[in-house]
């Protein structure tokens, strides 16, 4: 496999980043990961966009679009991937040992692997720790993920496929990673960005494709208990598109996927299929 790091493309046995960077020392950075359909990048200005929100946040400078898409290509490309994940990364760049960031510039990697399928539905279980809604990286989709590390590992010794995290004021915020949506009589419902969610690019897509269809849908406060009492519920991210729950802390909801869940996975597909950047 090839990979791209700071403008070369570099066989991974080959490819080095210092033993000094932020990234990797501090989890100082962000990252995008992009579903790839027939070796092009779904969705790819609504990635980029977030990327650069998210670097921001940060107080990051990530690269122009047609740079990263330029790699994202060759890397395509070079490993002969069609249907795909491609996965950017941009850290603080090397630094001295602490949170002090260093004056050398950002690292920038650009991956990529094949896909496995996921399954239909999927089990979730409820985190016995929260998201902080008042973080300063709320919303921002950084490097720092041993939270979500640990979460999903709590789920697969329960028998599930992803981890449900309340926020500290005891509400429905998000998965590890994905966004998550309940079904109750006919209205799809999905917590708010002041949950402290990560704002799906998915996410946003389903919200329009409800506002498109006639599906009545909103963003709403909702409590953890939402899910388990939901009619149907579903699961969205890049990688997943729309994945329906089946069960919840080992409870089965009543219908997965529902019809609801299967009119938008279809609806989603469809998208795909004529806009690859919607």
């Amino acid at each position: 496999m090839l990979v791209w790091i700071d403008g070369e493309l570099l066989a991974t046995s080959a490819a080095r980043i210092s033993p000094f960077d932020h990234g990797l020392l501090v989890g100082d950075g962000v990252f995008e990961t992009l579903r790839v359909y027939a070796r092009v990048p779904f969705a790819w200005t609504r990635h980029h966009d977030r990327l650069h929100r998210s670097a921001a946040g940060l107080g990051l400078e990530a690269p122009s679009s047609g740079e990263l898409r330029a790699a994202a290509d060759a890397v395509l490309e070079a490993n002969g991937l069609s249907d795909a994940r491609i996965r950017i990364t941009v850290t603080g760049g090397p630094a001295p040992l602490g949170s002090e960031r260093g004056t050398g510039g950002p690292t920038v990697i650009v991956a990529a692997s094949s896909m496995r399928p996921w399954s239909p539905t999927v089990r979730v279980v409820h985190a016995p720790w929260t998201r902080n809604e008042a973080s300063a990286v709320a919303g921002l989709k950084t490097t720092s993920y041993a939270e979500n590390v640990r979460a999903l590992a709590f789920a697969h010794e329960r028998d599930g496929g992803e981890a449900i995290f309340a926020n500290t004021r005891g509400e429905l915020c998000e998965a590890t990673g994905s966004n998550v949506f309940v079904v109750q009589d006919g209205v799809v419902r999905t917590p708010p960005p002041a949950a402290g969610c990560l704002l799906g690019v998915t996410r946003a897509l389903v919200l329009e494709l409800c506002a498109a269809g006639g599906t009545a849908a909103e963003e709403t406060t909702l409590p953890p208990g939402a899910l388990a009492a939901a009619d149907e519920a579903f699961l969205t991210s890049s990688t997943r598109e729309v994945q329906a729950i089946s069960h919840v802390d080992g409870h089965p909801l009543p219908t997965a996927p529902g019809p609801t869940t299967t009119a938008l996975a279809k609806s989603f597909a469809d998208l795909v299929a004529r806009d690859p950047d919607p």
